[in-house]
């Protein structure tokens, strides 16, 4: 009997779902989009519903099945990702809202997510940063407002106490699990990188929470209380941290089942953050060479492939046997993934984002939409034609050049790395009077150009403190681009390996952590276990026993890669690198700007 599993990933701004064999092979994928609230006096506020995404999981994964026409009882496993969000709801798991003013929350059951772009708790992020706690060791030195612990916090000072008091907060991931399964267990890839976790092992005295780095924060509640509203102290009262893919709870309750449309009791994998899904979907790739397909790679090569996950944002992920601690680089995060295993995640708050905004901001917007109904073509295919007239007609080789004046700094949202400052502001030199559409074209060239520039100043970090990078593996809409593609192998100077479906690669790494719940739970049935795992040592044994299987899972089902290799044209190599430059000086300006205006208004 062929089996079959599952992948949901939920995005920024939709859930989808994907129906694939044990090879890897897509069956069926269906999308759905979600509703994200915005406030229209504060540009910070980002916020979902934890109904409307979990109603659109649901029809995503009936209209697969349909179309694929399998049935439910040939689905063997299931897997999750999702954003880095932060999902309220009572103890009950009833939704909570999270927005200022109950009037504004709207139907029963909205806005109870604050979504990971959401900027609201700066002044939170501030306070915790000048905490000097260990924690902060963990994420780079200082703690994104985009991570949990802000946004929670940020909750406590606007709830009353006793609603507050009654809240359990969850990465989205841990949610999506929970609400599936009923299993309060949490995935080791959310606690550690979002919510302050330290597992035991990474320093001498880590046991999981900080009590004293909540208690100076103001958190004191959480540390009495036992950490429950975070899912608890490792070991204690039934809580357990589970390692990427680890089957959760007794796999679906009866009631998730009858609506996603699938048995009861299917196996459920411990879910992990979308782009931590993308590493897993796109890393364990085979590459196709003049010779044919390349071996498959081992785990330990795995520390030299970095993951590229590229969508309305960019996170970059890379795995090493032991810890990196690179400033303004979140992690070193033990147990991210896989157990003894350490990852780094670097990231650009805005990229996919960008690219929509300096394309639909640009006074040229509407005759560029004239341009694509008339002839039929995305709108990215009508901008590469327009530079491509624009090169010929000032009769040069290469698109750097036609840009060598006009210079992009991309931090409209703030810089998540390596600076880690949030305040950052974006800036262009090279203005003209010109509003035509051959001015976006050209803004659509260096807005790629930034992204490849910001990209290798990462890349330069982790180099510097320790990480070996051979390549860059790309998933997400972004990897359609093929001249972003071609800049970040010239900008980086290692090759960019896109997978054949790049959009699919993180709901396939989502499929992969079902199949691997399969094969543990069946596993642990053959050696008379049929109840599953139900406390942490047994947890932390079959992890350490069976942890690595995810990986040839990975190798079985990652299909080979097309490779974009560095250009070596001498002169573009040059004007890349004299950008380069003034990509870093312009951070330098800005820095020092701020501060004599800062100077000045005292």
């Amino acid at each position: 009997m062929t089996a079959y599993y599952i992948g949901i990933d939920v995005g920024t701004g939709s859930a989808r779902a994907t129906l694939v064999t044990s090879t890897g092979e897509t069956l069926a994928s269906h999308s759905k989009d979600t509703r994200t609230w915005r406030d229209s006096s504060d540009a910070r506020i980002f916020e979902q519903s934890t109904t409307d995404i979990f109603d659109a999981i649901c029809a995503c994964v009936h209209q697969v099945l349909t179309e694929a026409k399998v049935k439910k009882e040939d689905v063997k496993g299931l897997g999750i990702d999702a954003t880095c969000s932060l999902a309220v709801v009572d103890t009950q798991g009833n939704p909570v809202c999270v927005t200022r003013g109950q009037d504004l929350c709207g139907k029963p059951g909205e806005r109870n997510i604050i979504l990971w772009a959401d900027h609201r708790a700066q002044e939170e992020a501030n306070l915790i940063n000048k905490s000097g706690s260990v924690v902060l060791d963990y994420v780079g030195g200082a703690m994104s407002l985009e991570m949990e612990i802000p946004k929670i916090l940020w909750l406590k000072k606007h709830m009353s106490t006793e609603l507050f008091a009654r809240c359990m907060f969850f990465d989205l991931p841990d949610y999506l699990t929970y609400l599936i399964t009923g299993s309060l267990a949490r995935s080791s890839c959310s606690l550690v990188c979002k919510c302050s976790y330290i597992p035991a092992g990474a320093t001498p005295a880590a046991q999981g929470w900080n009590a004293d780095f909540f208690r100076v924060i103001g958190l004191d509640q959480m540390v009495d209380d036992g950490y429950k509203q975070l899912g608890g102290v490792l070991g204690q009262n039934d809580s357990l941290v589970l390692t990427a893919g680890m089957p959760v709870g007794r796999g679906l309750s009866k009631n998730a089942a009858e609506r996603l449309g699938l048995v009861e009791g299917t196996p459920v994998g411990s879910g992990v953050i979308d782009a931590y899904a993308g590493w897993i979907g796109t890393v364990a790739a085979c590459h196709q060479t003049a010779d044919g397909i390349s071996t498959k790679p081992t785990l330990e090569e795995s520390r030299t492939r970095l993951a590229a996950v590229a969508g309305t944002s960019t996170c970059h992920l890379i795995q090493a046997p032991k810890g990196h601690f690179v400033p303004g680089v979140w992690g070193p995060y033990k147990n991210a993934l896989f157990p003894d295993w350490w990852m780094n995640e670097g990231g650009q708050s805005s990229t996919g984002q960008l690219i929509d905004f300096i394309i639909t901001t640009h006074p040229a917007h509407s005759e560029l939409l004239e341009a694509v109904e008339k002839n039929g073509k995305p709108v990215h295919a009508i901008l590469a034609e327009k530079l491509q007239e624009l090169k010929k007609e000032a009769n040069i080789s290469s698109l750097t050049r036609l840009t060598k004046d006009l210079h992009f700094y991309p931090d409209l949202h703030g810089n998540r790395s390596p600076l880690a400052d949030p305040t950052m502001r974006g800036s262009i030199v090279g203005l003209s009077l010109d509003s035509s559409l051959s001015d976006l074209a050209l803004k659509f060239n260096v807005a790629l150009e930034a992204i490849a520039l910001q990209t290798r100043h990462i890349l330069d970090e982790m180099r510097r403190h320790g990480h070996e990078i051979q390549g860059i593996y790309m998933s997400g809409g972004q990897a359609k681009n093929e001249p972003l593609m071609q800049l970040l192998a010239n900008v980086c100077k290692v090759p960019v390996i896109i997978p054949p479906n790049a959009s699919s690669a993180v709901v396939l790494g989502a499929a992969m952590l079902g199949r691997f719940a399969h094969n543990v739970t069946d596993d642990l049935k053959r050696r008379g276990m049929p109840e599953g795992l139900s406390t942490q040592s047994q947890v932390d044994e079959e992890s350490a026993r069976v942890g690595t299987q995810l990986w040839t899972i990975m190798t079985e089902m990652t299909q080979p890669g097309k490779v974009v290799v560095p250009e070596v044209d001498v002169a573009d190599v040059k004007l890349l690198e004299a950008k380069y430059q003034i990509y870093m000086e312009a951070i330098e300006i800005q820095r020092r700007w701020r501060a004599a205006m800062e100077k000045a208004a005292s």
